[in-house]
């Protein structure tokens, strides 16, 4: 779906990254930002229309599941009837319906992995996107400081200033430049620790419905 591919690239992208290479920073952070909002706006309006087609499609499956059980009990009154071509009718229809019911019911369940795809998206777009938000202001302070000290910089150079001191403030610019670019990376390998934390505690709440489902099914 290209909606999740572009949805995919944003969550991807590195802010960092975008700031240094942009010829307008700010411009460019702002434009991720609405970029993200816009894409977010979408995908919610998708994961509306995909749990709607779900709830449709379940109702046709059990529309479909109905009309099998209909047409077997009438196979059963027509055999006790003694009615052998009218049975025969009736058996045909249950396995057409059966066939029916069995193609709404992978359509069904196609539909929920989509639902559950778009739905993954969505909270990892609005996790990027409140990423975004808390991080431009930061990320532009940052660029404007970097500028603020590399004109500095060349003003010294032009005035002849003093070539050991201009290197220094070269290196203490790129220290912090590299100090900025660590915190960042670092911010984000929290998420990760966060986004596997989850995963491992719904890996645990699967297996415990799953053994509840046995144990039930076994008692029964």
């Amino acid at each position: 779906m290209a909606l999740l591919e572009r949805v995919a690239t944003l969550v991807r992208a590195n802010l960092n990254d975008l700031v240094d290479k942009a010829e307008d920073p700010e411009k460019m952070i702002k434009q991720v930002i609405l970029d993200m909002e816009n894409q977010l706006l979408q995908v919610k309006t998708q994961v509306a229309i995909s749990i709607a087609d779900q709830h449709v499609l379940a109702r046709k499956l059990q529309e479909s599941e109905d009309n099998e059980k209909q047409w077997m009990r009438r196979a059963e009154l027509a055999v006790q009837k003694q009615d052998d071509g009218l049975a025969r009718a009736a058996v045909e229809r249950t396995m057409s319906s059966k066939t029916v019911s069995e193609n709404f019911r992978q359509q069904v369940d196609d539909q929920k992995t989509q639902v559950e795809n778009l739905k993954t998206a969505l909270l990892k777009l609005e996790q990027k996107l409140s990423e975004a938000k808390s991080k431009s202001d930061l990320l532009i302070a940052q660029h404007r400081r970097s500028r603020a000290l590399a004109r500095a910089t060349d003003a010294g150079r032009a005035l002849g200033d003093n070539s050991n001191a201009a290197a220094f403030d070269r290196m203490k610019n790129k220290v912090q430049h590299t100090e900025a670019a660590a915190q960042a990376s670092s911010d984000l390998a929290a998420d990760n620790v966060d986004e596997k934390f989850a995963a491992l505690e719904k890996q645990d709440e699967v297996e415990r419905l799953l053994s509840e489902l046995k144990s039930r099914l076994k008692a029964g």
